[in-house]
């Protein structure tokens, strides 16, 4: 049972990753569609784009937790892991 409570720095890592590609995608979204201000966005254009917001906004929660949860259980802080964290995401997407 306690097993399950402990999250691998590799599993947060993989879902702070997920996060940001799917933020990527909102921002790519937003940058094909134009700003909706200026242009209207078709019913499909919105559509595509409050999915993949909604599946950003979930990505980025669960990464959150997971961070959060992984620095508790080694009594770090916080800054301290998502630092470590930010750095394993830009070396991976280096390599």
């Amino acid at each position: 049972m306690a097993d399950h409570m402990v999250h691998a720095f590799e599993e947060v890592v993989e879902k702070q990753r997920a996060a940001e590609q799917a933020h990527n995608r909102v921002e790519e979204l937003r940058h094909s569609f134009g700003p909706p201000t200026e242009h209207k966005w078709t019913k499909q254009q919105t559509a595509t784009y409050e999915t993949a917001w909604r599946a950003w906004r979930d990505l980025d929660r669960d990464a959150q937790a997971a961070l959060a949860q992984y620095a508790k259980e080694r009594g770090r802080s916080r800054q301290e892991v998502q630092a470590d964290v930010e750095t394993a995401v830009g070396r991976s997407e280096q390599e």
